[in-house]
């Protein structure tokens, strides 16, 4: 009973102690946790910290609205992403002014700084790629390039009455000056590059305060970027972060890709004149399906790219009715006076298809020349082989004995028979009494009897 009594304090003492333990290594696994918690929330701001993106837009050739679209998605996309800047890379010859009009808006709106580039050396900003350098938030140039040349053109062919034409180029030198001046940059400059053509360097376009920078490399651009502040259309200011920053280059998705490119001049001409052919080819030779399927969609492109450029009409007429003419000769029996017509039509449509737009809406002559020369032998070999189908008799039915020789085998006196590709046929003699084993001329025929002639003795 002693013993037993003596035991009690111990046990007490002991569990004391393994309480306390217990409650002591939860605080220090609460705190560990604790600990890990905040050290993971750390490093991910810290490792947020120091990633900067930017997205780049690679723009090389002429301004159209399949090019407005990717820019406008572009700028969509790095806003969406909170990007530290969109960087639009652009050498270009010019282009449209309703797309021209699209991507300055685009740039304008824009929730993210909006840096054109114009980029690679040798690159250039010429026409409507002026207007969206100005607008954009910062403007950078790479060495040996150039910015200028704005002046409005006629783009489809068409005679601009003066008091009209005045009426363009005030338009586009009032647009140009508003943007200049919202981006505090030259807006005199920009007005003369309308109103005069003029065309500087990279290295004049700073010094007169047209462009912000020059930078040989993306890398370097993105240095002389960082800590720069910009003021968005909202009225608020960004630091630009673009240190180290990622670069995200983002290129046209494949349909975007694929307009862009059938949105050529050429690919255009060339797509007119195979849907064309195929049409042909199918009036030509009912039943081929194939050339007429490619005719049929080569002309859907064709129309769409088409609706794209600065197009003449006249000239796509003119190329419509070259067309008709050639089908029209297929039909008749000479080969003369429509084939010719056509070809005419077909020439002076082709030159003036893109008359009076920029260079970089012009059609290659050497284009030209090779087309022309491969629709007019078409057109050729089909005329040159109906008349020959017209003029060459028929080789089946009565038609194909007519004027043919036959030998006698049974003698005529008048009526026997004659043998004529390995056939016996009744036959009735015009020329009195056959002898077998001679060859006389199928003259007539009447049912099922052959009515010959004596073969004259040469």
């Amino acid at each position: 009973m002693d013993c037993h009594n003596a035991a009690i304090p111990v046990i007490i003492i002991l569990k004391y102690f393994m309480v306390h333990n217990v409650i002591k290594m939860f605080k220090y696994f609460r705190l560990a946790v604790f600990i890990a918690i905040l050290l993971i929330g750390i490093l991910s701001l810290v490792s947020g910290a120091q990633a900067p993106r930017v997205t780049v837009l690679e723009v090389k050739g002429a301004i159209n609205p399949v090019l407005a679209d990717y820019i406008r998605d572009g700028i969509e996309n790095s806003e969406q992403n909170g990007d530290a800047a969109c960087i639009i890379q652009m050498d270009t010859p010019g282009g449209l002014d309703t797309a021209m009009r699209d991507i300055v808006q685009s740039i304008t709106n824009a929730r993210v700084p909006v840096v054109v580039y114009v980029a690679p050396s040798g690159g250039r900003a010429a026409s409507a790629g002026v207007f969206i350098t100005m607008s954009a938030h910062v403007a950078a140039m790479a060495p040996n390039t150039a910015i200028g040349a704005a002046h409005p053109v006629s783009l489809g062919g068409e005679e601009i009455a003066p008091d009209m034409a005045e009426k363009i180029v005030n338009d586009a030198a009032a647009y140009i000056r508003s943007i200049a001046e919202a981006r505090g940059r030259n807006a005199d400059w920009a007005e003369q590059a309308v109103r005069e053509s003029v065309s500087i360097t990279e290295t004049e376009a700073v010094e007169m305060n047209v462009v912000d920078l020059t930078a040989p490399t993306l890398d370097d651009l993105l240095q002389q970027l960082n800590g720069r502040t910009v003021t968005l259309i909202d009225g608020s200011t960004v630091v630009m972060n673009t240190e180290s920053a990622e670069i995200n280059t983002t290129s046209m998705n494949w349909i975007q890709d694929f307009l862009y490119t059938i949105s050529d001049p050429n690919i255009a001409y060339i797509l007119l004149s195979i849907g064309s052919l195929g049409i042909m080819a199918e009036i030509f030779n009912p039943g081929l399906i194939f050339p007429g399927i490619i005719g049929a969609i080569s002309l859907l492109l064709a129309f769409y790219s088409l609706g794209t450029l600065p197009v003449n009409w006249t000239g796509v007429l003119l190329i419509i009715l070259a067309f008709g003419l050639f089908v029209a000769e297929f039909f008749t029996s000479g080969f003369g006076l429509l084939f010719g017509g056509g070809i005419v039509a077909f020439v002076i449509g082709s030159l003036i298809l893109f008359q009076g737009g920029a260079p970089v809406f012009q059609i290659d002559w050497w284009l030209v020349i090779l087309v022309v020369i491969i629709i007019a032998g078409f057109v050729a070999f089909a005329v040159f082989k109906i008349a020959g189908t017209y003029r060459r008799q028929a080789t089946t039915g009565k038609e194909d004995l007519m004027g043919k020789k036959a030998v006698v085998r049974q003698p005529l006196n008048p009526e026997g028979t004659v043998f004529y590709r390995g056939e016996l046929w009744t036959a009735v003699s015009e020329s009195g009494k056959i002898d077998s084993g001679e060859e006389v001329i199928i003259s007539q025929i009447d049912g099922l009897k052959l009515i010959v002639t004596k073969k004259s003795k040469e």
